[in-house]
């Protein structure tokens, strides 16, 4: 095999890379020495701030496969027709921990999801729960707060997670959820995926939808209680980066079947639950599930840094037939998204490979900024109208119109005949069996009997109570015994 010349950034060859210029044997470095000055620099320069949540991730490529005829209900090409395939990137992550903690913890995991469709990108931007804590975006930066790293003592704390839950009453479910069976994930590949947001999708007649999406796994859901956890994070932190990347070595893609629930947009308004809420689900006996098709992993990422890290995920990219709802965590999200993307990555982070369209030309006035590959010629005007053939709008909207209606201002959602903080916690706690319902009471009572401020815990024992009688009791009496220890 030819020997490949090391070089440096601007392609000259590198003489040494073992020992730098010195003024003399032994002497001090010289300052002319380029090779060793663009090493140390570019070094210094190597990595970028870390997602704020969802730090910690793995991801993978595959593809989606339309199984099922949903045109009556979206005309987004890449479901026009069954057994259409699309590309995708797909990026697991925890929430609430930084680029170095474990995989094997107690939390959330974001389960985004790039289809590469020949009508440009279309992100869905999910998590492995239905619901999440709250309602309102305005109550995401202090709900993170919370959950991060203390500033005095570096680490999480109880008193913070807790105190923020016993002030946001509409935790409750999501809590219910986090603490239960399913809060850890055995790994990536033994988990179910959400959209968790109502999105809206319209046909080819101009008929509007709400959809929830749900990606359920074809491995089986496996999870692990908190002492498996416990000993799996000490073993190995990596333990899901591991096993999703060897399964796909060896061949073992993992794959989930997308099933969706629809609303015909006319039924949301009168509902009897805000059908727009984040910490709500929509009961099944009221929209069954629909398959839609599935989701088949089949690559690993060659550079986890520029693939994985740099992979750019925002839910306001759209493709014709898909849209936004009334959701007002989702409105919040359309912004976030898209803003921390450039923070980090730099306004060109689009054209980052893992982040461009692969089938879909990429046409339009956006010129310069740092890293721009796409700037044009001396043919090509940066100003639109203009009468230089350049691209132009289509005058055909991507989604139906919502109808919007009141004064401005600062607005509470709107009350619904059911609208309730507690109701779908309560459901949730009598589906388990009776062994669910032990651990789910001893993993809450576990993080709330280490709390130090006893009205901190009376809030949240009174969350418990108004969700289910029994609940509450337990809990209640599993803190005590605890505190009592």
């Amino acid at each position: 095999m030819t020997q490949r010349v090391l070089t440096t950034e601007s392609g000259a060859p590198v003489a040494d890379n073992q020992n730098s210029a010195t003024a003399g044997v032994g002497g001090p470095i010289l300052l002319q020495d380029q090779h060793l000055l663009e090493k140390l620099a570019r070094f210094n320069r190597e990595r970028i701030p870390e997602r704020v949540v969802h730090a910690r991730g793995s991801g993978a490529y595959g593809y989606f496969e339309v199984t099922d005829d949903v045109t009556g209900f979206t005309r987004a090409d890449f479901l026009s027709a069954v057994g259409k395939r699309t590309e995708t990137f797909i990026r697991f992550s925890t929430v609430a921990d930084s680029l170095g903690g474990a995989d094997a913890v107690r939390d959330p995991r974001g389960f985004a999801l790039k289809f590469y469709t020949d009508e440009g990108n279309y992100d869905l931007v999910g998590n492995n729960t239905p619901v999440f804590f709250i309602k309102d975006p305005i109550k995401f930066p202090d709900f993170i707060h919370s959950q991060k790293r203390d500033p005095f003592t570096g680490r999480q704390e109880p008193d913070n997670v807790w105190d923020f839950w016993a002030h946001a009453p509409e935790a409750t479910h999501q809590v219910t959820w986090l603490m239960g069976d399913r809060g850890i994930p055995a790994s990536y590949r033994h988990m179910n995926g959400y959209g968790s947001h109502t999105y809206q999708w319209t046909n080819a007649e101009g008929e509007a939808f709400f959809v929830k999406y749900h990606f359920k796994t074809n491995q089986g859901v496996r999870s692990l209680s908190s002492e498996q956890a416990a000993e799996l994070a000490g073993r190995d932190g990596n333990s899901h980066q591991t096993d999703l990347l060897q399964a796909i070595e060896r061949g073992v893609n993992p794959s989930w079947t997308l099933y969706v629930q629809v609303m015909p947009a006319a039924e949301a308004a009168d509902y009897r639950f805000n059908p727009f809420d984040l910490t709500k689900v929509w009961p099944h006996s009221d929209y069954p599930l629909q398959r839609v098709g599935r989701l088949v992993l089949d690559r690993n990422p060659d550079n986890v840094f520029a693939e994985v890290e740099q992979a750019a995920f925002s839910p306001n990219n759209f493709v014709p037939g898909i849209g936004p709802s009334p959701d007002k965590m989702l409105q919040g999200r359309l912004f976030a998204y898209a803003d921390a993307h450039r923070y980090r990555l730099g306004v060109n982070h689009t054209q980052l490979p893992v982040n461009a369209p692969r089938t879909a030309v990429v046409d339009n006035y956006g010129r310069d900024g740092l890293h721009a590959t796409r700037n044009g010629t001396r043919h090509d005007k940066n100003y639109e109208p203009n009468s230089y053939a350049g691209p132009a709008q289509t005058d055909a909207a991507l989604s139906a119109p919502l109808a919007v209606h009141g004064w401005t201002g600062a607005h509470a959602a709107p009350a619904h005949t059911k609208d309730d903080d507690f109701f779908q916690a309560g459901e949730l706690y009598r589906l388990m069996s009776e062994d669910e319902k032990g651990r789910l009471v001893a993993n809450i009572a576990g993080g709330l009997s280490q709390v130090t401020r006893d009205d901190v815990i009376e809030k949240n024992l009174a969350h418990f109570h108004a969700a289910d009688a029994e609940y509450g009791k337990r809990v209640e009496e599993a803190v005590r015994a605890l505190r009592e220890d």
